[in-house]
């Protein structure tokens, strides 16, 4: 697993990579191209129902409250009341009597499910850039939206928690901190727009109230008596006696659900089973079914809990007797449908794939937490006996039918996936452990899908998301059986890494910790599948910035891996550079350094001098270098690098053009501007022919090139290329990471014009974005913030400079310590500020700290400390009178 960091300032165009594992990959994407849109359509996953009745006027209703520009409504009542039913039956009629009207299905029981429905939206209407893997899915969609010129519906189905659209989210992946996205609470994608109205399903009407008025919410309650008779009626028929039926309505609480369950059961069953007989059994079993799914503790407790069942469950305990009946009947008649039943109870309910249905028995031995179970060897014998519990072919579709039938499951309009209600889960599994079948059914779920979640690889990335939500489902089901553990714990950590690769730092930890804590408690601390929890846990705390617990755990695997594998091993040397790269954002250059030396030269020892994990060792190296401003040594590494990659690989090669970019970037260090701006060129119009224009890297060597162009004094020439680039990422969303530094780098060239009200517009902007996204103490915040006192001090507004710059100097010593390299720059920039105020003293006194502080952070030789110590002798000088009038050039510097 790799990923990259991009570095800024005097680092501009630089990559380096992370090894997680013995080989180092970096993905380059095709471009996208243009697809037509498609025409309005009802984008919902759901056949419209034939048999739906008409329930007085609740349609009208929403179709009055949805008609509001902008509107927002709410459908709130209990689970099985018929809330979707009628928001799907809505949303065909708006769309018949509205073609050019789209109606959009987001499934919003969770934020995985509901960022899965934002991709489908996107994929339908074919948003440009939706396959990026660092662009914001939300953001998309939301634009969308936002700027689409048809009138739309979008249905929120069961918002039944709402503290997943109110909590924030980080929504793209990268190491850099241009790349990394903020928190960003998913409510904030959902549009407020004339053309477009959003309907909300809920049982919740708290979650409502988070999301709509008082006012917009739409009351469902159960059918009345004439409604539900009319459900019975489409279901089954006209029946004889027809006091039995409505008896039967009443005893089900007129709740849609329990009259289509109890219609399927009396159907399947007919004619040995009629209205009144069904009736007789629903009576006679209540108290023992109640019973039965109240426990909470153990069958010898039978009445455990019922009381508190009976308060909070209300409604629900019918649907939950109905299901009883059905269910019970299923397992006489079928026991293999029953078992597929207690199988997909435990998936999240929506979007369960068929398959990892299939499979129903667990076969071989796993030796370790890493291998697949065994499934082949079966004989004839064996297989007779398995066939109730491993299904297939038409014994599989058979189960399927007989659980539709009952409307148990639904089938997606994919057909390879289905849903359940919630409640059927739960009273699914309320029986199974009633019945001591739990922890069996629980292991076969994790079973499958451990067999089926991949590692977080970019090639496996649209696996992992489909499966991710049931992934989370499972990290709530810890088993209790060791050899299930394993599994257990070996699929969370893939799902933990899948999250780290796409950026979310919560989730990445959250089930990284789980893993890791299961396998040191099943497998030891030093066993490897431990270790590389470890190794995911440090990297989603590098996504956080919280280095020093990076380097805790990185430290701790470096030291596994030298005494279990060796100081020469691949996975030693990737533990190494882990930890080397942590220092590094911890600006502890020379600790970095020593570590990467190691890595270097026990690489070309070992794997040869032209290896990938070489040349990546390398690139690390020098970019160690350049951070110390040794750029001769960068330049060395960085040439080799390259003479290597354009033998091996080629000169078009997407990683060759990467080494061409960073030795580019050194040049730039250099101030060499015109070797600078040749292989910047070079990698720009390679990037061009081979990747498209649109494509990341093609925009960042364009950038690069901009930059080289600025200093070269050409500023129209930056300007042209930078509004470009800007204008091409703001196709991923304003707000997104590589749109924001564009724009800073714009208003850099702005403000080198003496443009300075166009400079501070655009760098006002980028701070307040990245405030809202990142947070007021993100590295890149303080990068924007730094970026405007700049712009201030140009503007002679020396004040506004001081205290933004008091800001960002007092949150690096905060966030970072006073002997991070980014704390001096901050003191370094205040100090300029206040001699410009006629503070000399205190700007010297700041001044000679920036110098006593740089010559351990950055070293004596670092091009900024020489900087500084000889600006503080000019000043000392000035201040003695020995040097009267003089002044120094203003060595501010804008970061992105």
């Amino acid at each position: 697993m790799q990923s990259l960091i991009t570095f800024v300032g005097k680092n501009l165009g630089f990559q380096a990579g992370i090894i997680n594992g013995p080989v180092s990959t970096t993905f380059h994407l095709s471009p996208e191209r243009p697809e037509t849109p498609p025409r309005p359509s009802a984008v919902i996953p759901f056949t419209r129902d034939g048999d739906f009745v008409e329930r007085g006027a609740i349609l009208d209703q929403i179709q009055q409250k949805c008609a509001v520009p902008g509107s927002r409504t709410a459908l709130v009542g209990l689970g099985g009341v018929g809330k979707s039913q009628l928001a799907i039956e809505y949303a065909y009629r708006t769309c018949d009597q509205s073609p050019e009207t789209w109606a959009f299905w987001v499934y919003s029981s969770n934020a995985a499910r509901f960022e899965q429905s934002y991709r489908d939206i996107a994929d339908s209407v074919k948003i440009f850039g939706r396959r990026d893997p660092q662009a914001n899915i939300f953001k998309l969609v939301h634009n969308w939206l936002r700027d689409s010129k048809e009138r739309w519906l979008l249905v929120l189905d069961n918002v039944d928690d709402a503290r997943f659209l109110l909590d924030a989210h980080a929504h793209s992946h990268g190491l850099t901190s241009d790349s990394e996205t903020a928190p960003k609470p998913l409510r904030e994608y959902l549009p407020h727009c004339k053309r477009g109205s959003i309907l909300i399903t809920t049982r919740n009407k708290e979650a409502a109230l988070k999301l709509v008025e008082q006012r917009d919410i739409v009351a469902v309650e159960p059918m009345d008596e004439a409604h539900a008779l009319a459900l019975f009626e489409k279901k089954l028929g006209v029946q004889g006696d027809s006091s039995d039926v409505a008896e039967l309505a009443a005893a089900l609480e007129y709740m849609p659900l329990a009259i289509v369950q109890a219609a399927a059961y009396i159907s399947q069953r007919a004619p040995r089973c009629s209205v009144r007989q069904y009736l007789e059994k629903f009576t006679k079993s209540d108290r023992k079914r109640i019973s039965l799914l109240s426990r909470e503790d153990s069958p010898s407790r039978p009445t455990a809990n019922q009381g508190q069942l009976r308060r909070d469950w209300e409604a629900k305990k019918s649907i939950l007797i109905t299901w009883q009946i059905s269910f019970e009947h299923i397992q006489q008649t079928r026991p293999s449908a029953a078992d597929l039943l207690s199988l997909m109870s435990f998936f999240d309910r929506q979007g369960i794939p068929e398959a990892l249905l299939r499979n129903r028995t667990r076969q071989g031995d796993s030796q370790s937490g890493q291998e697949e179970w065994e499934e082949d060897g079966l004989d004839s014998d064996e297989e007779d006996i398995l066939s109730q519990s491993s299904a297939s072919g038409d014994e599989f579709e058979d189960d399927v039918v007989t659980l539709r039938n009952f409307s148990f499951i639904t089938v997606n309009a994919n057909g390879i996936t289905f849903e359940m209600h919630a409640l059927v889960q739960l009273g699914t599994r309320k029986w199974l452990e009633a019945n001591g079948k739990l922890e069996r059914w629980k292991q076969q779920f994790i079973h499958n899908l451990y067999a089926e979640f991949p590692t977080g690889e970019y090639e496996n990335w649209a696996a992992c998301q489909a499966l991710f939500a049931h992934a989370k489902s499972a990290a709530a089901q810890q088993p209790e059986e060791e050899e299930s553990l394993a599994e257990w714990a070996t699929l969370l950590y893939r799902a933990a890494w899948y999250a780290y690769t796409k950026g979310s730092a919560t989730d990445a930890k959250k089930l990284g910790v789980k893993s890791m804590k299961t396998q040191m408690k099943i497998l030891g601390q030093e066993h490897e599948d431990t270790v590389r929890s470890m190794v995911v846990v440090g990297l989603a705390y590098n996504l956080e910035g919280r280095w020093k617990e990076a380097e805790e755990r990185f430290v701790q695997v470096m030291e596994t891996r030298k005494k279990k594998l060796g100081v020469d091993h691949p996975g030693t040397l990737a533990s190494m550079g882990n930890l080397a790269l942590t220092y590094c954002n911890q600006g502890r250059w020379k600790e970095a350094e020593e570590l990467f030396v190691q890595v270097m030269e026990t690489c070309k020892k070992k794997l040869g001098a032209d290896h990938p994990d070489t040349l990546t060792s390398m690139n690390n190296l020098a970019s160690t270098y350049r951070y110390q401003g040794q750029w001769g040594a960068a330049e060395e590494l960085l040439v080799q690098v390259m003479e290597i990659r354009e033998k091996k690989i080629g000169a078009d090669h997407p990683d060759t053009l990467t080494s061409m970019n960073n030795l580019a970037s050194t040049y730039w260090n250099q101030g060499r501007w015109d070797a600078a701006e040749e292989l910047f060129a070079q990698v720009m119009e390679t990037s061009k022919e081979k990747l498209g224009v649109d494509h990341p890297d093609t925009l960042a060597s364009m950038n690069n090139l901009a930059m080289t162009y600025m200093n070269q004094g050409r500023w129209d020439a930056a300007e042209e290329l930078q509004v470009q680039v800007m204008e091409t990422f703001k196709k991923l969303g304003v707000d997104h990471p590589d749109t924001l530094t564009s724009m800073a780098n714009l208003a850099s060239t702005y403000r080198n014009q003496g443009r300075w009200d166009a400079a501070k517009e655009l760098q006002v902007q980028v701070m307040e974005t990245r405030k809202e996204k990142l947070g007021a103490d993100h590295p890149d915040t303080l990068t924007s913030m730094n970026n405007l006192t700049l712009t201030y001090r140009n503007q002679g507004r020396w004040d506004a400079a001081e205290e933004l710059q008091v800001q960002v100097m007092e949150t690096s010593k905060e966030k970072f310590g006073a002997d991070h390299p980014d704390t001096v720059t901050s003191m370094n920039n205040l100090a300029f500020t206040w001699k410009e105020q006629g503070r000399d003293a205190e700007a010297i006194n700041l001044m000679r700290e920036c110098v006593h502080l740089g010559q351990h952070v950055l070293g004596v030789d670092d091009p900024r400390f020489i900087s500084s110590l000889t600006i503080l002798a000019a000043w000392e000088m000035e201040q003695a009178g020995d040097l009267a009038g003089g002044s120094v050039a203003d060595n501010g510097q804008d970061v992105d």
